[in-house]
């Protein structure tokens, strides 16, 4: 019945694409070229591959392996932003060669929970997401790897860090409520907090927000440009191109606002990004790849990566702190490595739910 299915699909599909394949965009570098083909391929989310984001940072951990490799490659960008689009994207790939094709993020969940049975001799790498039809029932097939990060831990990073640099009136600006948004802004807060006993500071203010939407709005950059003019020092951007609105806000305020990034390092975006909260997307889509070839490929499997595998962490090389230093951060970071470190991260409950006695969490817009 699987195979049944698998061809139905397979040839619903190829009809549907003799139409529109042409419409999808192609790009990337093409490796050493081959007559097979490209046999690494990455599918963008409809944005570029220098988004400084997602795309951006998964393309990076693949061009290094295929590169280090001598291995052709390539990517592609769907033409909208549908889970059609998506599928007939990856088809795209894999009638040029792909052996392993990279997915960066959870929007590409439904096009992968079809992809893995009509190709399965394809491997899909997909980040921040898992396959499923809808549900959000998990169906992970062994040609699947999915990998998803401990935000928590990533935000905690940078709430404690910016409290250590000497901020005592922060922000945090998610884009939609989605988990891994979430985990990022509790972490932040806790990070914060515990920062604040170390330090014996009695009062920390943290304004929080989601704008409900992942995209660069004059309403956003109006919100970030209020809270800096009232006071607040650091805004956490957590929303994709929500970031580019903070970081216009605050080279907008002047001397002495900032932004921390997320996702990747931002800090080449804006001379007001002091760090960044990142995922160590690159790193996880080169090791996803190495497995694959050392006959390794964690297929089937959906893991998250946090400080105990380096899946998370601040660069430390390009944020601009003055006080907190490295020696700081290597610090802090083995505690949570260690696990000596009770991170609140359950996404049902809301932020007012955490357990916080400096930090003092205003809710906007709720």
């Amino acid at each position: 019945m699987k195979k049944l299915l698998s061809m139905i699909l397979a040839g619903a599909l190829a009809i549907s694409i003799v139409g529109c394949a042409g419409d999808s965009n192609e790009g990337g570098d093409k490796g050493t070229g081959s007559k097979d083909g490209y046999e690494l391929a990455l599918i963008t989310d409809v944005g570029t591959i220098d988004d400084r984001s997602f795309n951006q940072g998964a393309w990076e951990g693949l061009e290094k392996y295929a590169k280090e490799n001598d291995i052709t490659h390539k990517y592609y960008q769907p033409k909208e932003k549908t889970d059609q689009a998506y599928l007939e994207t990856i088809q795209l790939a894999v009638e040029a060669g792909a052996k392993v094709i990279v997915c960066p993020g959870y929007l590409f969940e439904p096009a992968v929970f079809q992809a893995q049975t009509l190709y399965e001799d394809v491997n899909f790498i997909i980040l921040d997401g898992y396959p499923h039809n809808g549900d959000y029932v998990p169906v992970i097939e062994d040609n699947v790897y999915s990998v998803f990060y401990a935000e928590e831990q990533a935000g905690f990073l940078a709430g404690y860090a910016a409290v250590k640099e000497g901020y005592t009136k922060l922000g945090f600006m998610g884009g939609m409520a989605v988990p891994a948004v979430v985990r990022f802004g509790y972490g932040f807060v806790q990070g914060a907090e515990y920062a604040a006993k170390e330090m014996g500071i009695s009062d920390i203010e943290v304004k929080y927000n989601y704008t409900g939407g992942f995209d660069a709005t004059p309403e956003a950059q109006a919100t970030a440009a209020s809270w800096y003019q009232s006071g607040t020092e650091v805004i956490f951007a957590c929303g994709g191109a929500v970031g580019n609105s903070v970081m216009a806000a605050a080279e907008a305020a002047g001397e002495g606002k900032f932004v921390i990034g997320v996702d990747v390092d931002q800090s080449g975006e804006s001379e007001t990004v002091i760090t960044s909260s990142m995922k160590m997307l690159s790193n996880s889509v080169y090791d996803g790849l190495k497995a694959y070839y050392d006959g390794s490929f964690p297929g089937g499997k959906s893991v998250t990566l946090n400080a105990s595998v380096d899946g998370v962490g601040l660069p430390m090389e390009n944020s601009k702190f003055e006080k907190f230093t490295q020696e700081d951060y290597d610090a802090i970071y083995s505690k949570i490595k260690a696990d000596e470190i009770d991170i609140f991260k359950d996404t049902e409950k809301a932020v007012t739910d955490i357990e916080l006695s400096i930090v003092k969490v205003e809710v906007i817009g709720e």
